[in-house]
């Protein structure tokens, strides 16, 4: 990987972002670049590497390639799709369609500078979501810490839904 690549580092909702725009130089970092681009003791440090691109299909104003901290890749992301989005508008106001493993991914400008994405249909089969095996999951069988009985969907990346009654009570930290 060559050194003195820009990037912007962002946030969305607490997930954070290193951005390379990619859409006139080519960057196609390894899975092991990638880690170490994430890792945050000895890289810039992120939740997940966004890489811009051009998009392949004509309805798309860029293409979006996300990959997670240990270089896998992730078909979407609500808070980075949000983020790339908010980078568009600034360079043409407006809706921005964003290219996806996911597939099309459209956004626009909401009220005080935010973005509004839609990220299309939540899967919450097992098999969609993944798991490793069949379960319900509206209460799969995950516990961590004080928090238990989580909800299963997947909006490009698999999530972990814990519904709690004091989110205060929590230490989300940990």
């Amino acid at each position: 990987m060559a050194a003195g690549r820009a990037f912007i580092k962002m946030h969305g909702l607490g997930n954070d972002f290193v951005i390379v725009d990619a859409r006139e130089t080519p960057f196609a970092p390894s899975p092991a670049e990638a880690r170490r681009i994430a890792d945050r003791r000895q890289g810039v440090g992120c939740d997940q590497l966004i890489v811009l691109e051009p998009p392949s299909r004509a309805e798309a104003d860029l293409a979006m390639r996300i990959l997670n901290p240990d270089g896998s890749p992730a078909e979407a992301c609500g808070n980075a799709t949000r983020c790339v989005a908010s980078l568009a508008m600034a360079e043409r106001p407006g809706p921005v369609t964003i290219e996806t493993l996911a597939g099309l991914l459209r956004t626009e400008p909401a009220a005080d500078g935010l973005v509004s994405a839609d990220l299309g249909e939540i899967r919450t089969e097992w098999q969609e979501i993944p798991l490793a095996e069949p379960q319900d999951t509206l209460h799969i069988d995950l516990t961590l810490g004080p928090l238990s009985d989580p909800v299963g969907v997947n909006v490009g990346n698999p999530h972990a839904v814990f519904f709690v009654p004091d989110c205060k009570a929590v230490e989300l930290a940990t």
